[in-house]
């Protein structure tokens, strides 16, 4: 069935680039629209996932070199029945995560930095198993392809502003031109918006199967809503096309995407993972605190100084004060607190 979307996505945004070529050039320019609009959709197919990756410049991470991040979507991908995906972490403080390939078999995963640090065990394996619900729905293609097809149209009709627009080129002239520029980068971002916020909730049902815990993709989510006012991603702001990949939406909205939304609102998410969770029988529990950076250090006893410290055991303080407590005879004290 995803392929019939796929098929339809693509053709679809096939025509907006052509239309956008039309606007701008006339008969002349739509036929070359379709030209690279054909061999964008062929070069996204195969290459819009490492397009995605370097565009948040996005490090693969190893068993090696990230043992706990890979085991865990190791163990998760067993759970969801998908082989195991390339691992990738994006060094930025928002906490946020994407999945992105043409297939299960070459699939990734990427979270962020900010991600780990603000999330226990259980929510990141609940953000994570989201992820791994995309690949095994196969939404990532579709994804992928959007974030790539969307940001050429975007950059096709601000390419016609600067450059095209003449009569006698055969296009509409200048108001052809400004209404391609205008529109067909919020044509392709509602187009996104459709994707994202159909797939979201499915992708949410399916993660909170995976992890067996839809609580804890709920309480992921409750924290990290919000995080792109907060901590903005600057590989976000400079490709919003890719907007509607993350698990919530990377932009900070102070410009026009702030009219338009590419996730379906948190609340709505985390209501219908409650509803799963009481047909799954999970019991309901409040959002837990964040983890500490260095648990280790932070929470680790100080050394004892009881009788079963190593060595031979200190006079206790308390023989001392007693002692400077008992009275002599006379009101006086005697030894050397006297």
């Amino acid at each position: 069935m995803n392929y019939v979307k796929t098929a339809m996505l693509l053709a679809f945004l096939t025509a907006l680039f052509g239309a956008v070529g039309f606007l701008i050039g006339g008969a002349s320019g739509a036929l070359i629209a379709f030209v690279v609009a054909v061999g964008m959709n062929v070069f996204a197919y195969w290459n819009s996932d490492r397009l995605a990756l370097a565009a948040h410049r996005a490090r693969p991470v190893t068993a090696a070199s990230a043992p706990d991040l890979h085991d865990h979507v190791a163990q998760l991908a067993r759970n969801a029945g998908l082989p195991m995906p390339k691992v990738y972490v994006i060094e930025t403080d928002q906490p946020n995560a994407f999945a992105t390939g043409r297939d299960p078999e070459h699939a990734a995963v990427a979270v962020t930095t900010g991600l780990m640090r603000t999330l226990n065990r259980d929510e990141l394996g609940g953000v994570i198993a989201h992820e791994l619900a995309h690949i095994r729905n196969r939404d990532t293609l579709i994804m992928t392809i959007a974030a790539t097809v969307g940001g050429a149209i975007s950059m096709l009709a601000q390419f016609g502003l600067f450059f095209g627009g003449g009569r006698d080129r055969g296009g509409i002239g200048m108001i052809g031109t400004i209404a391609a520029a205008l529109f067909a980068p919020f044509a392709a971002m509602l187009i996104q918006m459709m994707i994202s916020r159909t797939r979201e909730y499915a992708a949410d049902r399916a993660g909170a199967r995976i992890c067996g815990d839809p609580m804890a993709l709920a309480s992921a989510l409750r924290r990290i809503a919000g995080g792109g006012r907060a901590r903005p991603m600057q590989s976000a702001e400079n490709d919003p096309a890719t907007a509607h990949m993350f698990i919530v939406n990377p932009l900070a909205g102070k410009g026009a995407d702030s009219l338009f939304s590419t996730h379906p609102a948190t609340a709505n998410r985390i209501a219908a993972l409650e509803a799963l969770a009481a047909e799954m029988g999970a019991p309901a529990r409040s959002p837990a605190r964040a983890p500490s950076r260095e648990p280790s250090r932070e929470t680790a006893p100080e050394p004892q100084s009881g009788p079963w410290r190593s060595g031979a055991p200190s006079r206790p303080k308390a023989t001392r004060e007693t002692r400077s407590r008992i009275p002599r005879a006379g009101g006086k004290s005697s030894g050397p607190w006297s």
